[in-house]
């Protein structure tokens, strides 16, 4: 393997917007590397079409037996129902990385699987669009993006190190927690807000009537606001069955912080809130543009 060459062949399983992006930042920053992907048919054939020069493979086995690095970027649900054939079919001296959006149940299932054979390292990019699929695929995704990374910097063993410094060259920083902390962290960044989208869209829709309104007078901020109402539900279903309590506890919050601004709909008080909304939101502001 060239001394400049994190891995030298990269089996991809799930080739969506995820994926796909991932292994176009592979070959964006190491040409060498031998990139075998594995999906859907359909899925495949889009590969082909695009122009890519990918190893098709069509069983998992195909993918992966050869494989030093095996990046699963299929739904949760699909990850951890393969995650067995993986660990039955894969070197032993391969890297096993998941990129899904709850860690908790992948994480103790490969736990048992992966024990005095290849090493298994939980991951999650940080990274995405209200869209998915190839077709939406970029090799800049990961630009800026943090990436959890599922155990402990102390982490020496040769193959993460390696995986950390790909990482590091597509543009990705890695950030490293427990898993449970992780699932916690998730349900109220991302997930909780989710769902609190989906009620949102859910009331706008329902109060609007055949004239158009009150869509018709909505503007940029709305739009804005209901962005990610365009998210696919199998993305989204796995993610729910896997982290249920966190995100039930999130939402339990959010009732509960609903309720409140009721109570203060005519208060001064309510001012306090929005000053509290606008703080985080200069903080997230900022954050975002200094990782760009």
């Amino acid at each position: 393997m060239p001394d400049d060459l994190p891995f030298r062949r990269v089996a991809i399983l799930g080739t969506g917007l995820i994926g796909a992006s991932f292994g176009l930042a592979l070959r964006e920053k190491f040409p060498q590397i031998s990139i075998a992907a594995y999906d859907r048919p359909e899925v495949l054939r889009q590969i082909t079409e695009c122009g890519w020069k990918w190893e098709i493979a069509r069983e998992l086995s195909e993918a992966v037996s050869e494989a030093d690095l095996i990046y699963i970027a299929l739904p949760i649900g699909a990850a951890m129902e393969a995650l067995p054939s993986i660990a039955a079919k894969c070197s032993s001296q391969a890297l096993v990385t998941d990129a899904g959006s709850t860690k908790g149940e992948i994480c103790r299932m490969a736990e048992t699987l992966f024990r005095g054979h290849a090493h298994f390292l939980g991951g999650h990019p940080i990274a995405g669009k209200e869209v998915s699929g190839i077709k939406n695929a970029h090799a800049t995704l990961f630009h800026g993006a943090r990436y959890a990374l599922i155990g402990t910097e102390r982490e020496q063993d040769d193959r993460v190190v390696r995986f950390i410094s790909l990482l590091s060259a597509i543009g990705a920083e890695p950030i490293w927690c427990d898993a449970d902390t992780h699932d916690w962290a998730l349900a109220v960044v991302s997930q909780m807000p989710q769902l609190v989208v989906l009620a949102l869209a859910r009331v706008i829709s329902d109060e609007t009537d055949e004239t158009g309104l009150p869509i018709s007078f909505a503007g940029r901020g709305l739009h804005d606001l209901l962005r990610i109402a365009g998210s696919p539900y199998e993305i989204w279903r796995d993610i729910c069955l896997t982290n249920t309590e966190n995100i039930s506890r999130s939402l339990d919050r959010v009732v509960q912080a609903i309720d409140f601004l009721r109570t203060r709909l005519t208060s001064r008080e309510l001012e306090q809130e929005f000053l509290a909304a606008n703080d985080l939101y200069k903080s997230l502001h900022s954050t975002h543009r200094n990782l760009q």
